[in-house]
């Protein structure tokens, strides 16, 4: 399954992908309403970093650990799932100039646990949430890097 959400920005790729790379970032991109915490990291956005998160689905937490695969200044990092609550995951964090400004990608590849059926069933609810995150994630770039 796949999710993109694409967002221009009237500021420069380097302020963006910088702003990306800020120690407290977590703590601006996650919406309020996102039962999630930053377990530890390791790493900048280079290939090798290393993040473990605790996210809630319910009442019921769950274990993430994401890992970066592929890194170019400026231009994209990538995260992969190692462990967590789905059966794949690969999210593309793409930075593109644009005219003046830019274009922030989010492009995620995804599958859930439990196959193809739970896929069809489920899919659209992931999708949901994707989309409702990455509004606020978008948002919130915009808001500390344009102007």
């Amino acid at each position: 399954m796949r999710f993109e959400f694409i967002t221009p920005i009237a500021a420069p790729v380097e302020k963006v992908f910088t702003f990306h790379e800020r120690e407290d970032i977590f703590s601006y991109l996650v919406p309020p309403w996102q039962k999630v915490r930053m377990v530890s990291r390791k790493g900048g956005l280079e290939v090798g970093a290393r993040l473990i998160f605790r996210v809630f689905i319910g009442p019921i937490p769950i274990t993430w650990v994401a890992v970066h695969t592929a890194f170019e200044r400026n231009r994209l990092f990538v995260d992969e799932q190692e462990s967590g609550p789905f059966a794949y995951w690969k999210h593309r964090h793409e930075f593109s100039p644009d005219g003046a400004g830019m274009q922030l990608a989010d492009r995620i590849e995804f599958r859930l646990k439990g196959g193809p059926l739970v896929d069809l069933l489920f899919g659209w609810l992931v999708r949901l949430q994707l989309l409702l995150m990455f509004r606020h994630r978008h948002a919130a770039t915009q808001r500390a890097c344009e102007g």
